[in-house]
């Protein structure tokens, strides 16, 4: 697998603001080095690594888009998502159906009202069951991918984890999962992931272009293929996902991501 070296960009970009459609740079496997550090890896198709993890993922998807799971859902135009000039004004045949749904441990936030951490609701649906399952078994051999590719990655996760209680893991190396279905995001930076920890980034799409991870400090933009997989510290640099639109009715793009909350560590 060859080595990108990642290295510092001059831009504008500010969180919070939107992520504009993007060509791909990143679009073959490859180690991220920074700093002479590797810090992540992209692999455009887990059926070379794991055949396993290619059936898990693929079953976690369409789990996910059953009846079964619980959803967080929203509806967005096509035309707010991608301009005006393309899509002409907002109607009912442009419309994006998005949602999302977390597995696993859910940080508190007393500005909610939820001033201590709990499990996700989501674990409480007896029809959600397998997708859990599921869910679960995809995050640890999504592990076994990092121990063999980057080591090092996965030993210093292992360590940052050494005080985060296996009651609020979910796998070995993360407290948390959430499923996000036609769903591009903002810049902005994962500031209460770990420090020092990676999330994993797994992707099924389907008749669809964009979805790709931008990272502005490195003037990088990761591709999101179908069976792809990123490993990358989404707390280390600002980024944001690019415009999701089906190329066909019904197309999509389902990111399943796995990451560590510090909120969890010594609890």
């Amino acid at each position: 697998m060859k080595t990108i070296k990642l290295e510092q960009k001059q831009h504008n970009v500010k969180i919070g603001d939107q992520c504009d459609y993007k060509t791909p740079t990143v679009t073959e496997d490859c180690l991220l080095e920074s700093e002479g550090e590797i810090i992540g890896f992209y692999i455009s198709n887990l059926s070379k690594y794991s055949e396993k993890l290619t059936a898990l993922l693929a079953l976690a998807n369409k789990e996910f888009r059953s009846d079964n799971v619980p959803k967080s859902l929203m509806t967005r135009s096509a035309a707010v998502m991608d301009g005006y000039e393309k899509y002409g004004k907002r109607g009912e045949e442009n419309l994006v159906e998005q949602y999302s749904t977390i597995l696993g441990s859910v940080a508190p936030r007393p500005m909610m009202r939820r001033p201590y951490p709990t499990i996700s609701s989501v674990h409480k649906n007896k029809k959600a069951a397998t997708f859990i399952k599921v869910m679960l078994a995809t995050a640890l051999e999504s592990e076994k991918i990092i121990k063999e590719i980057a080591p090092n990655i996965y030993e210093q996760q292992e360590r940052l984890f050494q005080e985060v209680p296996k009651k609020w893991r979910f796998g070995n190396l993360f407290t948390s999962s959430i499923s996000n279905f036609n769903i591009a995001a903002p810049f902005h930076r994962d500031t209460g992931n770990i420090e020092g920890a990676v999330n994993v980034i797994l992707t099924k799409r389907n008749n669809s272009k964009g979805g790709s991870l931008n990272v502005p400090d490195y003037g990088a933009t990761f591709e999101q293929a179908d069976n792809s997989m990123l490993v990358y510290p989404a707390w280390r640099n600002v980024h944001g996902v690019t415009p999701i639109l089906p190329t066909v009715e019904g197309g999509y793009r389902n990111s399943l991501i796995f990451y560590p909350l510090k909120a969890f560590v010594g609890i």
